[in-house]
């Protein structure tokens, strides 16, 4: 048997329409990236939710989900990483059509699904070591963090000369 650590039962949370209850699940989830970075092989992501019963047997899910990502800097090549912290609020019911909400079955809900939307639309696309990385030299390629180089300053693209002239 495969052990699905974001499933969760809530058959007695739907007997009575304003049951709260909450529940917090910690587990890594596979293939998180996108092209600039991605949660690490065994990263744990982390799920801390209050699950309220709605008429109609719904069930609404309210907290946050995080989850550590790794990448390489866009401007210095090195290694880049953070953590993520996103508020969700989603619907799960029976019948769902997976576009709108979220599958309610068997009286239980897969917060997996979940957790891999929030973390993927949140990873960051072009990531940094740090906001003050002054990247890489165009002309020498030294990383201009960890030293300078005797470079002359490069000139500027002729395509923009004429936004030049109107400075003057």
């Amino acid at each position: 048997m495969v052990r699905r650590p974001f499933v969760v039962d809530v058959a007695s949370l739907r007997r009575h329409a304003g049951n709260r209850r909450r529940e917090q699940r910690q587990a890594p989830v596979t293939g998180l990236a996108i092209s600039g970075s991605r949660v690490p092989d065994g990263g744990e992501v982390g799920v801390d939710v209050m699950l309220e019963a709605l008429h109609g047997g719904a069930v609404m899910v309210e907290g946050g989900v995080t989850a550590p990502w790794e990448g390489d800097c866009r401007r210095c090549l090195g290694p880049a990483s953070g953590s993520l912290t996103m508020a969700v609020r989603e619907l799960f019911e029976t019948g769902s059509d997976e576009e709108e909400t979220y599958r309610l079955e068997d009286d239980r809900i897969d917060l997996e699904p979940l957790v891999r939307d929030a973390v993927l639309l949140e990873l960051p696309q072009a990531p940094v070591c740090a906001e003050a990385c002054q990247g890489l030299c165009p002309t020498c390629g030294i990383n201009r963090n960890e030293g300078t180089c005797q470079c002359e300053p490069t000139s500027r693209d002729p395509r923009w000369a004429a936004l030049d002239q109107l400075k003057e």
